[in-house]
Parts: structure tokens; C-alpha cells; sequence
């Protein structure tokens, strides 16, 4: 008797899955993440840029190399934690850009303001 075609076509089908799902599964980890860095004090634009500077280098040192479902773990990872710092990264500089925009919008504002003799 061998069950060892019944592990390999299980296994092959675990493959298959997370093959198949690794961008939508590391885009919804991206996003439950960003998510939940905006809302909750715990989990800091920083920790995420530090899970990143780990993760990142693990898929491309090692993870690229092992076998199907490490690489496929491993990729999921890295591109999800890349994915969450492009959005803080995003998040900072949009927001940032937002308060230099309402800052110039003041001051012509007060410019206006107090140019007006009427």
C-alpha cells in the first residue's frame, strides 16, 4: 500500500491554492494591516516598515529558494509587507502634502484677509 501519491496530490494541491491566491492573500493582509495602523495605537507605521525590512530579505535570501509552499509563505510576506509600506509611505506623504496645501490656502487666506481695506 502507498499513500505517498495521496500526500503528493494533497501537497500539490495546497501548491495549486496558494499559487493561485498569493496576490489577492497579500493584498488583504496589506490592507487589514494598513488598516489597522491607522486606527489602533499598537501597531505603528514604524512596526510595519520594520516587519518589512525583515520579511522582505527572508523571501529574497532564503525563501525564493525552498520548496513550493515555503517560497509561496515566504512570497505572500514579503509582497504583503512591501505592499503595506508603499501605503504608510503613501499615507505620510499624501497627508503630509495635505498639511502644506492647508497651510498655503491660510496664508492666502490672512493675505487676503488683511489686504481688505473694506
Amino acid at each position: 500500500m502507498s499513500t505517498g501519491t495521496a500526500l503528493e496530490h494533497d501537497n500539490a494541491s495546497k501548491d495549486s491554492w496558494l499559487r493561485q491566491h498569493r496576490v489577492r492573500t497579500a493584498l488583504w493582509i496589506a490592507v487589514i494591516e494598513v488598516i489597522l495602523a491607522a486606527v489602533t495605537a499598537s501597531i505603528s507605521k514604524y512596526t510595519i516598515i520594520a516587519l518589512g525590512l525583515i520579511a522582505i530579505p527572508i523571501y529574497l535570501i532564503w525563501g525564493k529558494d525552498q520548496r513550493d509552499t515555503i517560497r509561496h509563505v515566504s512570497w505572500i510576506a514579503a509582497a504583503s509587507q512591501a505592499l503595506a509600506i508603499v501605503a504608510v509611505l503613501l499615507s505620510h506623504f499624501i497627508g503630509l502634502f495635505v498639511l502644506v496645501l492647508a497651510a498655503i490656502f491660510a496664508a492666502v487666506a490672512l493675505f487676503l484677509i488683511f489686504a481688505d481695506k473694506g
